[in-house]
């Protein structure tokens, strides 16, 4: 458990040493010899884990299956879907030899999946009562990271992918943004504690082949937005070109319409900027590994404050993971400290003399917040302070983005806007010129057009970038961005 790495570089004298250092001292993952790779260790993978086990159960909610698909992908599988290849060119990693031979055909390593699954999609569907088809697969992809950082950005990483085909557009693009809504916003505000802003993505910031991308954003403490989670309406691209066709009621031929989305242990990224401080991790409890720790106070395990320890440890539920630290080679302020590091929500501490006054010390991780609390109470108090802190964390990000949300009308505005950090609300042409400009000038981009935005007065809006008229009377959101 013990982890020799304790100085942690505080938020506002180096921010991206900060978010490093976290990881290191939780114990979360740390590089791996191929540059841009990642070990995820056992208490990251824990979180992982945790993760796994809440989102498969809201896409299984919504009818979806899970399966697995290779790893390996015939390289014209990607060409058959010009937009698609050209998107993921740049990044993909290729196999030209196996077993000491060059191959016939190179093997793509998966950047994702479309391509594959929908050559199985065309096997597998032939009339209206295939459909729809409901797909999701736990695995790891392959996208050459050159700017990689461990979980926001790196060249392998794990993830759900959920692949879906409809009879018709409507259905397809009702089930994009039910995956969106039902799945990802409320798994990232209940389970994660963070508040999203969700919307649909530029042409620009689309998925490679997508018709429509919507998504879900969220403001971390420095400022900037971090993309959680992505789903795609494919309209009928990929069906189009594997050929994914139905025999509809009235006897035609006809293409299905599909869609895509996922999330992946980026998520872990986001829970460290979203919620950590200067003394460590901070974990949302529905998403910790361990909800509670409990530290006898004692120099003996012979010691009956140690025994009463362990019987508390034990008294708590199994699904709050408690554990009981009986390591003797620390002392009590080491442990302290090694689990405040760890971001475990609440902290349980039991000495002799809190033992002949019938009472132990409870600390809150999320505010540091210590109380003496009676022993018969502990179980009642822990219950009530575990949902208190997954409530407060959430609301704190929830602040923290209207709080850090302004409106620029003007472009002078908007740069002196983006350069304080947030979100900044503002008219757009939506020509890709000006979004290309406003990253050049500033290193904003656009996040989203809000699904909430609403429809202003404004007679005759004006782009923020050139002054000539906006396509909308809504406001685009746009931040710097991880």
């Amino acid at each position: 458990m013990s982890n020799a790495k304790t100085a942690i570089t505080p938020r506002a004298q180096d921010h991206n040493q900060w978010y490093q250092d976290i990881i290191v001292a939780a114990d979360l993952a740390e590089n791996a010899p191929v540059r841009g790779t990642m070990i995820i260790k056992p208490y990251g993978y824990a979180i992982w884990e945790k993760m796994i086990a809440e989102l498969d159960r809201l896409i299984k909610a919504q009818g979806a299956a899970n399966a697995y698909f290779p790893l390996f992908i015939p390289e014209s599988f990607l060409k058959k879907e010009a937009e698609h290849v050209k998107g993921f060119s740049p990044e993909l990693a290729v196999v030209t030899h196996g077993g000491g031979q060059v191959l016939a055909e190179p093997l793509v390593v998966r950047p994702t999946s479309e391509t594959i699954i929908y050559d199985a999609f065309s096997r597998w569907i032939g009339s209206y009562r295939d459909l729809p088809l409901l797909i999701n697969q736990w695995a790891n992809v392959v996208r050459w990271e050159l700017r990689p950082r461990l979980f926001l950005r790196t060249t392998e990483f794990l993830w759900q992918e959920g692949h879906t085909a409809h009879a018709t557009p409507a259905e397809a693009r009702r089930y994009a943004l039910k995956i969106l809504r039902k799945v990802y916003v409320p798994f990232v505000e209940h389970s994660l504690g963070i508040h999203v802003m969700s919307g649909e993505k530029s042409e620009s910031e689309k998925f490679a082949g997508a018709k429509t991308t919507f998504c879900i954003e969220s403001l971390m403490q420095d400022g900037k937005s971090l993309q959680m989670g992505t789903s795609h309406d494919l309209a009928d691209h990929f069906a189009k070109s594997f050929n994914v066709r139905y025999l509809n009621d009235a006897g035609q031929l006809t293409y299905v319409h599909s869609t895509s989305w996922g999330v992946s242990t980026r998520l872990i990224g986001g829970l460290i900027l979203s919620h950590s401080d200067d003394k460590g991790l901070v974990l949302p409890p529905r998403i910790a590994p361990h909800q509670v720790v409990v530290v006898p106070v004692v120099t003996d395990a012979a010691d009956a404050a140690f025994t009463a320890a362990k019987k508390l440890a034990k008294s708590f539920p199994k699904s709050y993971g408690t554990i009981f630290d009986e390591r003797m080679n620390l002392r009590a302020g080491e442990k302290f400290f090694e689990w405040e590091k760890k971001g475990v929500p609440i902290r349980i501490e039991l000495g002799p003399r809190d033992l002949a006054a019938n009472v132990c010390v409870v600390v809150r991780r999320d505010t540091g917040e210590k109380m003496t609390v009676l022993l018969g109470d502990v179980k009642a108090k822990v219950k009530q302070l575990l949902a208190e802190i997954q409530t407060n964390l959430f609301e704190r990000t929830k602040v923290r983005v209207d709080g850090q949300s302004v409106t620029a009308d003007t472009w002078e505005a908007f740069v002196a806007a983006i350069e304080k950090g947030g979100y900044v609300r503002a008219f757009w042409c939506e020509r890709s010129e000006c979004e290309a400009s406003v990253k050049e000038r500033t290193k904003a981009v656009t996040r989203c057009l809000p699904f909430d935005a609403p429809v202003e007065a404004n007679d005759r809006p004006i782009c923020v970038v050139c002054g000539k008229p906006a396509k909308r009377k809504k406001r685009w959101i746009f931040a710097k961005a991880y």
